[in-house]
């Protein structure tokens, strides 16, 4: 039973992703590494499916649950189309609907959001840093919806989405009335107005885009700037902004904390930051070294 598969004193766990394309994906090496380091065995499974449809994604789900899977962690494009296939949603996915993480226990597949807990510790040294200002979120898809929960966990005094699909937009902003001041932008330029950080929640700029979610001109030094994407570490983003003089955070902080609770709730052992980052490091590090002529 999954159930036991996650007691504390199991010794082997069976885990993995579904998305498109993960090929990059640093997790296995992360949650492999992190179970090592502690004395049990982990196999992370990269499950890469593209253009899945509601009843191959059903059968999916129903095979991780059959064949004895801890859990699955669930990336672009399905975070979102995952939902009404699941058996239960914690709070907090329920809240920002959308699923990054699968919990089998008891038979039943349970969602929870672990970009939203992960990006919550990741930011809040930026967002004290900068007295808890206005932040823009580019992007409001599964990620961008939980990056805007996890920035009114942080307390920010204002968040301004913008998504060129300005429906996803107005979502979270209903999402979030009453907890949160938000607008919806019309623009990037408008949601950068009167922001002391950015954040890009969409997927430009991962491999093999090499195009930027925010104009370089609008880049300044008193913005901080972060980015969820992760391949590369440095994004076109990332690098403009640094080049600006603004404070970053890569896509290396979210990786590393969303897996971290990802690997809790699928073994039910704390696993060690250092080796989630050593494991990271690694993986980049081998990428840098095979893009090199």
């Amino acid at each position: 039973m999954a159930a036991e598969t996650r007691s504390p004193s199991a010794t082997r766990f069976l885990t993995g992703l579904i998305g498109a394309p993960i090929a990059q994906s640093a997790s296995p090496a992360m949650h492999e590494q992190a179970a090592d380091a502690l004395g049990i065995r982990c196999h992370y499974h990269l499950i890469e499916i593209a253009g899945a449809g509601q009843t191959e994604l059903r059968a999916l789900l129903d095979s991780v649950r059959r064949i004895g899977f801890a859990g699955v962690n669930v990336t672009f494009p399905y975070k979102e189309a995952v939902l009404p296939l699941l058996d239960e949603l914690s709070p907090a996915a329920r809240a920002i609907g959308a699923v990054n993480t699968v919990v089998v226990r008891d038979n039943r597949l349970v969602g929870h959001n672990t970009d939203a807990t992960g990006f919550e510790r990741a930011a809040r040294d930026l967002v004290t840093a900068s007295g808890h200002g206005p932040v823009a979120l580019i992007g409001a898809g599964g990620v961008g919806k939980a990056i805007a929960h996890a920035l009114a966990n942080l307390g920010v005094a204002e968040l301004s989405i913008f998504d060129t699909d300005r429906a996803k937009a107005e979502q979270i902003a209903a999402q979030l009335r009453g907890r949160q001041a938000t607008r919806v932008a019309d623009s990037i330029e408008d949601a950068l107005r009167g922001a002391v950080g950015i954040v890009n929640g969409t997927p430009i700029g991962m491999l093999p885009d090499r195009h930027m979610p925010v104009p370089e001109a609008l880049l300044r030094r008193d913005l901080w700037v972060a980015d969820a994407v992760y391949t590369p570490l440095w994004t076109p983003l990332l690098t403009a902004a640094k080049a600006r003089g603004a404070d970053i955070m890569t896509g290396r902080a979210l990786a590393i904390h969303q897996a971290a609770d990802c690997f809790e709730l699928f073994t039910g052992l704390t696993p060690s930051m250092a080796e989630l980052g050593d494991a990271f490091d690694a993986v980049m590090a081998k990428r840098a070294a095979a893009q090199q002529p």
